[in-house]
Order: structure tokens, then C-alpha cells, then sequence
């Protein structure tokens, strides 16, 4: 490594791609000589290189200037809460930042704030990736006071942060108000349930550039599911992709969500599968997409037992219930 970075010492580069590699500190500081000489690097990349909290904080140390720094990307790194505060440092740092992950690095709500409140800097940002990390509900209050800056934002990626409800509802509120582009919004596995599914409805109402929603992995159950489907039925003819997978979900809501894709020009994947959809209510949902089967993603691991409201005909009343919820919704 040592080697390897004195002879680039000096060279004037704009990609570096240091991924891969067991570094650690020590990794981090052989690469010394050529991190310091950098002072136009435009992309920077060190996934899965062990980056621990010293090695994030020698990073942070070693660059000498990351103004001309638009990708930055820290992935599968052992960073943790001290870590992510290093590497908030040098987001502060980095203003024409448009597209920063840092994803599965054990952050937790400590180091989520801090990231949170130092990408407000980056005003350009196009592409945020925090993904698997442990943030829970106070950064997701903090990431949402810094949202409204990203007016350029395209993709958000906020699955499996602890978000819950408290969290997931005001990043929704923020999101509503600001990146009108949007293209991808990702808030799978963080328990958001019915109560937060309004404001979550709201924002995808709102984005009709979207083509990929995922909201996998959380807890709409049908009362969520209508809300979600109501804000997809008009418009959002970009769309072709939504994943409302291990929601439990029953056929009234499943219903009505494939009613609200299937017919949108160019929508390639509809994902409910691991609900509690009967199993009339899979052969209604074959029937839905029976011009487009492939459209419909896998349903093997639907439980059609898996909630206990029985029979055909109290689903049939629960649907009447939902649709004339829906009638009365205002997204």
C-alpha cells in the first residue's frame, strides 16, 4: 500500500477507488502520501475496506480538500457512531457533494445526527444512500430538518434505519415540500405502521416522477395500504416498480393496490408477496394482471392463514369499508 501510494503521490486525480481492501488505520495512513497530495478529487470510494472509527477519523485527517468532491461513498464499513462524526466532518467539507452512502456501517443515533445535520452543507446532493444502520427515531428528526435543502434530490434510500413512526412521519412531511424530482424512495423495514402511512401517502402523492417505492418489510396492514394505493392512482405514469412485501396485508388492500398499478404505462413489478392475502384473493390478484402476469411478482410466501379474519365474505366487507374510507381521503 505504501508503495502503491507514493508512487501516485503527486498525480492529480479526480477518481479514487480504494474499495475492497482490508485497511483498517493502518491502511488508511500507508495511503498517506497520496491522500494528502489530492486537492481535486470529484469522487472518492471505500466500501468494505474495515474502516473503523480511528481509520474514518484518519481519513478525515489526511484529505486535504474535499471541495471539488461530488461521490463519496463509505459501504459495509465497521464505522460506528465516533466514525460517522469523522466522516461528518468531512461532508461539512464538501459542499458540491451530490451523491454520499453511507450504508451498513453500524451507525447509530449519535453518528446519525451528526451526518444528518452536516449534509445540510450539501446543497447539490442528488443521491443519499443510508441504508442499514441504526439511527433510529431522533436522527430521522434530524436527517428531516436538513431534507428541505436538497431540492435536487432523484434517490433517497432509507431502509432498516429504526426509523418507527416518529421518525418515518416527518421525513415524510419534509420530502413532501422538497425534491419535486424524485425517483426512488426506499423506506422498507422500519416498522412504520397505519399512523404514519398518511404523511407517507402524502409525499408519494406529490412525487410524480417516481419509478421505484419500496415499503417492504413495515407494518401498513390494509388501513395503510389504502392510503398508499389512493396516492398512486392518479398520475405517476413514470412508475414501474412498488414493493409492499411482509406488510401484512390482506387481499381488501392488496386489491386495491394492484387496481392502482396495473394500468400505468411502462410498470413492470408489483411486490406483495409475504402478506395474508386469501387464497380467493390470489386468484383475483391473477386476474388483475392477467394481460401483464409478469408484472405480478412472486406470492409463495403469502400466508393466507396468517391473519385470522377468515372467510371470503368478511374480506368482502372489509374492502366496502376501505373503498369508502378511500372516497373520503384527501391526498
Amino acid at each position: 500500500m505504501t508503495t502503491f501510494s507514493s508512487a501516485l503521490e503527486g498525480c492529480v486525480l479526480r477518481y479514487l477507488n480504494l474499495s475492497n481492501n482490508a485497511m483498517g488505520e493502518k491502511g488508511v495512513r500507508a495511503f498517506r502520501s497520496l491522500l494528502k497530495s489530492q486537492n481535486n478529487l470529484e469522487e472518492l470510494y471505500l466500501m468494505n475496506d474495515g474502516i473503523s472509527e480511528e481509520a474514518a477519523k484518519a481519513v478525515s485527517e489526511l484529505l486535504p480538500s474535499t471541495e471539488k468532491l461530488r461521490v463519496l461513498h463509505f459501504h459495509n464499513n465497521m464505522t460506528g457512531d465516533e466514525g460517522a462524526i469523522a466522516i461528518a466532518e468531512i461532508v461539512k467539507r464538501s459542499p458540491a457533494l451530490e451523491d454520499f452512502r453511507c450504508s451498513s456501517t453500524r451507525v447509530g443515533s449519535d453518528g446519525g445526527v451528526a451526518l444528518a445535520e452536516a449534509l445540510g452543507a450539501c446543497k447539490h446532493l442528488r443521491k443519499l444512500d443510508l441504508r442499514d444502520n441504526m439511527f433510529g427515531v431522533e436522527a430521522g428528526v434530524a436527517l428531516s430538518k436538513v431534507i428541505p435543502a436538497f431540492a435536487d434530490l432523484t434517490e433517497i434510500y432509507l431502509s432498516y434505519l429504526n426509523l418507527e413512526d416518529d421518525g418515518a412521519e416527518p421525513l415524510a412531511n419534509a420530502l413532501k415540500e422538497s425534491a419535486p424530482s424524485l425517483e426512488i424512495l426506499d423506506l422498507a423495514g422500519n416498522d412504520i405502521t397505519a399512523k404514519a402511512a398518511a404523511s407517507v401517502a402524502a409525499c408519494i402523492s406529490s412525487k410524480q416522477f417516481l419509478t421505484k417505492l419500496n415499503l417492504s418489510e413495515n407494518e401498513l396492514k390494509d388501513e395503510g395500504a389504502v392510503l398508499i394505493s389512493k396516492a398512486l392512482e392518479e398520475g405517476h405514469g413514470q412508475l414501474n416498480e412498488v414493493d409492499l412485501s411482509t406488510n401484512s396485508i390482506t387481499w381488501s388492500g392488496a386489491r386495491l393496490v394492484a387496481e392502482a398499478v396495473v394500468k400505468k404505462p411502462g410498470f413492470k413489478l408489483l411486490n406483495i408477496n409475504a402478506n395474508f392475502i386469501s387464497d380467493e384473493g390470489i386468484d383475483e390478484l391473477k386476474n388483475i394482471f392477467k394481460n401483464s402476469p409478469d408484472m405480478l411478482g412472486p406470492l409463495d410466501e403469502n400466508d393466507p392463514e396468517g391473519e385470522d379474519t377468515g372467510e371470503e365474505a368478511e374480506e368482502d366487507a372489509d374492502h366496502d369499508e376501505l373503498e369508502s374510507k378511500l372516497k373520503g381521503l384527501g391526498i
